[in-house]
């Protein structure tokens, strides 16, 4: 899209744990791929609340959107398989 895009998009996606310092840990995890989520075409924001994670997406384009939304649902995957070994 140029300069005069017509739309943008935002969303917020939540990841809850079971307890604060699962969350604190999967914070710092993501800290150092973080800086890679911040493009000209889409921007995100990363807050600890509660027991949760919770992103904020904006992007200029449906496209660098998914992008953003692939990176998040990796690092959920990420987190789902250390924590699925470290309880077992």
């Amino acid at each position: 899209m140029n300069q005069t895009q017509s739309f943008s998009i935002k969303a917020n996606v939540e990841l809850k744990f079971t307890n604060s310092y699962t969350r604190d840990i999967s914070y710092e995890s993501f800290l150092p791929e973080f800086a890679k989520l911040q493009t000209k075409r889409s921007k995100v924001k990363m807050d600890k609340k509660d027991k949760s994670l919770i992103f904020f997406l904006e992007s200029t384009d449906i496209t660098a959107f998914r992008a953003s939304i692939n990176d998040i649902i990796g690092l959920g995957k990420i987190i789902q398989g250390v924590l699925e070994i470290t309880t077992k």
